[in-house]
Order: C-alpha cells, then sequence, then structure tokens
C-alpha cells in the first residue's frame, strides 16, 4: 500500500527520488513542484471531457468514460516510470491527493514498484509552501539606486558564504523596463514562487538571509504577499555608489543590444521621462552615446526609487556609501557593515 507523506516529508524524501506529476499538461506547466516530472493520466482534452461527463451525466459515467481512455495506456505509464525510477521507488501526486494519484499509486504498485503519495496533493504543496514564507526569519534587504549591481553584490556575497534569496534570477528579470533583455521567458507566476520556496526551504532561518530590494512585480510575476510584507518590514542596507559608476554600469550592460530596441524600451516610461527626454535620449541612441541616454533613464529611476523608499514607515535604513562599482569589494564591505550594525 502506498505511503502517504505530508508536504514536507515529500519535499525531503524528493530530493533523492522521482517526483511524478499526474495532472495533465497544462495543469502541470502553469505550476508544478521544482523537478517533478510530468506523466499525465488525461491529456488536456480528455481531462475537459470527462469532467463534461460529470457535470452533465454522473461521478459513475465520468469514472467509466476515465477508464476507456486510460485503458489503452496503462503499459505505456509502466514503461515511463521505469525510465524515471529504474529503483522502483517513485513519488506521486496529482491536485488534491484524489482519484487520479490514487489509480497511478495502484498501477505502479502492480508493476512492482514502492510508492508514496503527498497528502493533499500539488494544493495541500501550495499552502505549504506559502506558510513557509511568513515564518520567523532573519531578513534583509540590499537596496541602491539602478545601476548600482546589487544582483551582482548579491552573488558575490554568496559566494563568500551568505544566504541570498536572488529574486531576479528566479524571475528571468531584472526589474526594470529593460529588464526582460537578454533573459530567458518568465516562468508563470506560481512556478516563480515554487522555485523561489525550494531555495528559502533550504535556507537557514536564524541566519540573515539577503534579497534585493524590489517592487511587488519583477516584470511579469509577482513577488507573494507573504515575503514581500516580510521585505517592507525588515531593514535595509542601501548602498551608494556614484552615479558616473552606475552610468558605466549600464552602458555596459545594456549597450550590445540593437538601438531599436532600446528605442522601444525608453518609449514605454517616455511619458515619465518627458517629450524632452525621450528626444533627447533618441537622439543620443543614435550617435551612440550610451552614456547619455544612461544618465537620462537614470533621473526617471533615481527619482522614483527615493520616492518609493519614503513612503516606507517604520522601516529602518541603512546607508553605506561605496567609491567603486566592485561587486567583489562591495560584498565584503556589505557584510561587514551589516555584522557591525548587529553588535
Amino acid at each position: 500500500m502506498a505511503k502517504v507523506l505530508s508536504p514536507e516529508e515529500f519535499l525531503e524524501l524528493g530530493k533523492s527520488l522521482p517526483m511524478i506529476d499526474v495532472r495533465t499538461p497544462a495543469e502541470f506547466e502553469e505550476g508544478h513542484i521544482p523537478d517533478a516530472l510530468n506523466i499525465p493520466i488525461f491529456t488536456n482534452e480528455e481531462r475537459a471531457l470527462v469532467g463534461t461527463k460529470y457535470k452533465r451525466a454522473s461521478k459513475d459515467s465520468a469514472v467509466l468514460l476515465g477508464l476507456e481512455l486510460v485503458g489503452p495506456k496503462l503499459a505505456k505509464f509502466v514503461k515511463m516510470a521505469k525510465k524515471f525510477a529504474p529503483q522502483k521507488e517513485i513519488m506521486v501526486h496529482c491536485w488534491r491527493g484524489g482519484m487520479r494519484s490514487g489509480s497511478m499509486a495502484w498501477l505502479f504498485e502492480t508493476a512492482g514498484f514502492k510508492v508514496y503519495l503527498l497528502k493533499g496533493g500539488y494544493k495541500a504543496y501550495r499552502g505549504y509552501i506559502r506558510k513557509q514564507f511568513a515564518e520567523k526569519s532573519e531578513l534583509v534587504v540590499l537596496g541602491g539606486m539602478t545601476g548600482s549591481g546589487k544582483t551582482e553584490v548579491l552573488h558575490e556575497m554568496q559566494k563568500q558564504g551568505a544566504q541570498v534569496l536572488d529574486l531576479e534570477g528566479v524571475a528571468h528579470h531584472k526589474g526594470s523596463v529593460f529588464g526582460a533583455l537578454g533573459q530567458t521567458d518568465q516562468p508563470s507566476n506560481e512556478n516563480f514562487e515554487n522555485e523561489l520556496a525550494k531555495v528559502w526551504l533550504d535556507l537557514d532561518p536564524n541566519k540573515p538571509i539577503w534579497v534585493e530590494d524590489e517592487s511587488k512585480s519583477i516584470g511579469s510575476v509577482w513577488i507573494n504577499d507573504a515575503l514581500f510584507d516580510r521585505m517592507r518590514q525588515t531593514d535595509v542596507v542601501k548602498i551608494l555608489i556614484p552615479k558616473s559608476e552606475r552610468i558605466k554600469r549600464l552602458v555596459e550592460e545594456y549597450a550590445c543590444f540593437n538601438s531599436e530596441i532600446l528605442a522601444h524600451m525608453i518609449s514605454k516610461i517616455g511619458k515619465r521621462l518627458g517629450g524632452l527626454n525621450v528626444k533627447l535620449a533618441e537622439e543620443s541612441l543614435e550617435k551612440g552615446d550610451y552614456a547619455t541616454v544612461a544618465d537620462i533613464t537614470l533621473s526617471y529611476y533615481d527619482k522614483a526609487y527615493r520616492h518609493g523608499l519614503s513612503k516606507r514607515e517604520g522601516q529602518t535604513i541603512h546607508y553605506l556609501e561605496l567609491e567603486k562599482d566592485n561587486p567583489a569589494e562591495n560584498a565584503q564591505k556589505v557584510i561587514e557593515f551589516y555584522n557591525s550594525l548587529k553588535k
């Protein structure tokens, strides 16, 4: 008989055993447990047919239709399971831990597998991970104006032993209107949250966990309420880097992109920049004067960041002045600065 596990137990065992999600490809694409594999009992179309039969006829007739659809695929399911789990130990879940996962567990057990089921299914997993973001932990926000190299500083801090939750890395987006350039497609919002949770669950809540200062949305995905509320209540270490250094960084990051693409991105914040600035930016792009373009865009982003920071009531902001855009050196200085605050 399949052993039923809590979400916490299921995720821990999933580090060493294959996790099989038996929901439809559409459900899986919308959101799934990181590293899970999809062996869908029904195709998207088949699930719709069974659901319609259930609503218009009866549960019994829907079950019979389901059996007719699944019957010819049983051998295929077992072959796939053997491929994914040659040791014949496998983990299975569906949406709510109901008929789909139960049926697949029965099939795999019949074929000689040792099977583990997720109690409450994917729905229970989602509830579990959301609660974890609200648990007590030492969260610290790294802030700074656009072009300060915050992401690279965090990466260097991680190399030096700090715990980091890389929001932009998981989101595949750098946060600004230019943030999608050079990035792969963004995940669905569910998968963004699921991937964040995978990292979060492996962090020690008793040690500092660093995140980059972000608005609630990062491109097309959103930081969940529990984590975002924490980010707006905890300490911020804001690094102050000269504007000239920030301009150089932006030129290095974005001058490699087609000027037409950059012009299109600038047009998206055209109303905030003002007509004269947009015109100057476009003329500068044509001349290859990327430093002027960066300077113009920073006028908008700096103003927006200062405004956002000023609205955070009750949030302690610690300022750290840095002379150069040197991520490795700055990472060390941030760590030393924060440690000095705790003494």
